[in-house]
C-alpha cells in the first residue's frame, strides 16, 4: 500500500480511498448504516474484503470520515459566520453557509441527519451537532435583541424551524437540477427571515 499527498491511500488500480468512502456513504444512505455489512460494500464495489481493507480500516472508518466531512463543513461555516460584527449578520451568514454546505456535501449531510446514535462514532457526531445547534440558538436569541427576529418566538423552536427547512433539502435538491446553490441559499434565507421578522403594528380603524 502507498500513500499520496493529502493522506490519500491507494491500492488496487481504479479505486482510491475517496472512491471507497463515496460508495460507502451512498450505500449507507440507501440501506441504513446498521443494515449495511462489509459484504454489502465489497459486493457493491466488486472488491474482495482484502482489497477493501487495503483502502480503509473498517466500515466504521468510512462512517467517521463521512461524518467529519459533514460536521467539519458546518463548523467551518459557523466559524466564518461568527466573524461578522452583529448577531443579525452572523445568523444570516450561518443560514446561507449551512445551505451551501448541504448542497456541496449532500450525501455526507444526509448520513449525518439519519444517525441513530447506535455507536460511539454516532454519539460523538450527535454531540457535535447539538453544540452547533446550541450556538445557532444563541445567535437567534441575540438577533431577537437586535430586532431581526420576533421577540415572541422561542429561540430554540426558531432554530429547529430554520434547520428543518434547510435539512429538508436533502430529500429533493439535486446538484444537476435547475437551482444553483447560491440562488437556493438566497431563497431559503428570504423565506426564513420573512417568517422570523417582527410583525408590523396592525392599523387601527
Amino acid at each position: 500500500m502507498t500513500s499520496t499527498a493529502g493522506g490519500v491511500r491507494r491500492g488496487r488500480p481504479g479505486y482510491d480511498r475517496a472512491d471507497i468512502i463515496r460508495a460507502g456513504v451512498e450505500l449507507f444512505n440507501e440501506q441504513g448504516y446498521d443494515a449495511t455489512s462489509v459484504s454489502d460494500l465489497t459486493g457493491h464495489l466488486g472488491l474482495s474484503k482484502a482489497a477493501l481493507y487495503h483502502h480503509v480500516d473498517s466500515k466504521e472508518q468510512i462512517l467517521q470520515v463521512a461524518l467529519e466531512d459533514a460536521l467539519g463543513g458546518l463548523e467551518h461555516a459557523l466559524a466564518d459566520a461568527l466573524r461578522h460584527p452583529t448577531a443579525s449578520q452572523r445568523l444570516t451568514a450561518i443560514i446561507r453557509g449551512a445551505v451551501l454546505v448541504l448542497t456541496e456535501r449532500q450525501p455526507q449531510v444526509t448520513l449525518l441527519l439519519r444517525l441513530r446514535g447506535n455507536s460511539d462514532i454516532e454519539t460523538a457526531a450527535l454531540a457535535r451537532r447539538r453544540r452547533f445547534d446550541h450556538t445557532v440558538t444563541d445567535l437567534v436569541r441575540a438577533a431577537q435583541s437586535e430586532g431581526l427576529v420576533r421577540q415572541d418566538l422561542d429561540a430554540g423552536v426558531a432554530t429547529r424551524l430554520i434547520f428543518g427547512m434547510i435539512n429538508s433539502l436533502v430529500e429533493w435538491y439535486r446538484a444537476d437540477g435547475p437551482v444553483e446553490p447560491e440562488r437556493l441559499a438566497d431563497d431559503v434565507l428570504a423565506v426564513a427571515l420573512s417568517g422570523l421578522a417582527p410583525r408590523a403594528p396592525s392599523a387601527r380603524a
